[in-house]
């Protein structure tokens, strides 16, 4: 009699990948699939749990380019633009900006930075005594174009409070805003006039503006942090969607 053997195993067709995909892992043998939204992970450790990319410091650069270009399009003159930073996140992108605008143009634009801690409109209620942060305005602002750079904008209170405070250095011709970051919640009437990424969010979720390699030199990226628990207070501050 014969005995017949157990059927072999069937093989892969020739060219096919070996290794698995977990189904939603979106990777496969380790390698990690990214875009522009930067959904690889952060240099030096894993990603905190609840939180995602939504810019890497490819798709900022991108942002900030057309920002440049569309600063040149919207002014008839460059010559009056001063721009003017919110810390600590508006530091780095109104650099960035500069250095675009002189590629592109062949000006050199001013950049100032603009510290609204005590110009903000809770201090009082909170009785709260935040730390101060630099102010580096290299000239008054009489007559000149500023563009305030900020890097995460929600309800407004933060652009208003550098509105304040830039009459302390003079009277400008007209004020700009920049903002990497549109999130929504606006509780005040400021427009932004040149939004790097519209985000819905919920009031919950914090979004932040960091560096990869901690603090905000080099490469930066955008990241939105889950809701808090529940009970948790929203503790979003300024430069960090106010």
């Amino acid at each position: 009699m014969t005995t017949l053997r157990d059927p072999l195993p069937p093989t892969a067709p020739r060219g096919a990948p070996t290794s698995s995909v977990e189904p939603g892992s979106g990777s496969a043998g380790g390698l990690s699939s990214g875009g522009s939204g930067g959904s690889g992970a952060r240099a030096g450790g894993a990603r905190g749990a609840g939180e995602r990319v939504v810019l890497d410091d490819v798709a900022i650069r991108r942002a900030l380019m057309r920002i440049a270009h569309e600063l040149v399009e919207r002014n008839e003159s460059l010559e009056p633009l001063y721009l003017v930073a919110i810390p600590n996140g508006g530091v780095p992108l109104a650099r960035r900006i500069a250095a675009n605008l002189a590629e592109i143009a062949g000006v050199e634009v001013p950049v100032g930075i603009l510290d609204t801690t005590l110009y903000r409109d809770d201090l009082v209620a909170s009785g709260e005594r935040p730390p101060l942060r630099r102010t580096e305005m290299p000239s008054a602002v009489d007559g000149r174009v500023v563009v305030l750079v900020d890097d995460v904008v929600s309800t407004g209170r933060t652009i208003r409070a550098a509105m304040d405070a830039l009459m302390d250095f003079g009277r400008p011709r007209a004020v700009q805003v920049v903002g990497l970051v549109d999130r929504g919640h606006r509780e005040l009437p400021i427009r932004i006039d040149y939004v790097g990424k519209n985000l819905p969010t919920r009031r919950g979720e914090r979004v932040e503006l960091r560096g990869l390699a901690g603090g905000l030199e080099g490469p930066l990226e955008v990241v939105v942090h889950g809701e808090p628990p529940a009970g948790a207070e929203d503790a979003t501050g300024p430069g960090e969607g106010a």
